[in-house]
């Protein structure tokens, strides 16, 4: 017989590792606003993305909204770096507060666990899969992915629907 599998119910099901390969349990963030995003620092979108990024969590962190970077290096190979050198960019270019996770892959046979989660609850505009770097998912305080914006979508475009998760 064979072992019947935990049923996955919402983001807080989950434990990834940081960037340092400590596990960290997704459960930790109930009753916070979720934004995760995949990123990459070698890519057009980096600049505009990690500098809104910091700016969306400076102003909403301490009303309960966490930003979970998670590096990937499958679009164009455009985070080439290991986990120390991608904290090391984010942390002195950009000044990056909000955790960041260990490399993974977003799409494929490979894919970390928690991105398959993601892309089965909220299917994209283009399909199930993640299209490029900085792909955004919102998450309720219950681990609901609520939405789904692509690449081009900057942080602060996504505001209002980040600050109505935090009044509800």
């Amino acid at each position: 017989m064979a072992a019947s599998k935990l049923k996955i119910k919402s983001v807080h099901d989950f434990t990834v590792k940081d960037a340092r390969g400590n596990d960290v349990n997704l459960g930790d963030y109930k009753g916070k606003a979720l934004l995760i995003v995949n990123v990459a620092s070698k890519c057009g979108l980096t600049n505009s993305n990690y500098t809104e990024l910091n700016q969306l969590y400076g102003k909403y962190k301490e009303k309960g909204l966490e930003v979970l970077a998670f590096p990937c290096n499958q679009f164009g190979a455009q985070e080439p770096g290991t986990n120390e050198e991608i904290v090391e960019f984010a942390c002195t270019r950009f000044k990056a507060q909000f955790p960041i996770f260990d490399k993974v892959d977003v799409n494929g046979d490979n894919a970390a666990p928690l991105y398959k989660f993601l892309k089965s609850s909220k299917v994209g505009l283009f399909g199930d899969n993640i299209k490029w770097n900085f792909s955004k998912f919102l998450v309720d305080k219950d681990g609901n992915v609520v939405e789904h914006y692509g690449p081009t979508t900057s942080p602060l475009g996504i505001e209002k629907d980040t600050k109505k998760l935090l009044d509800a």
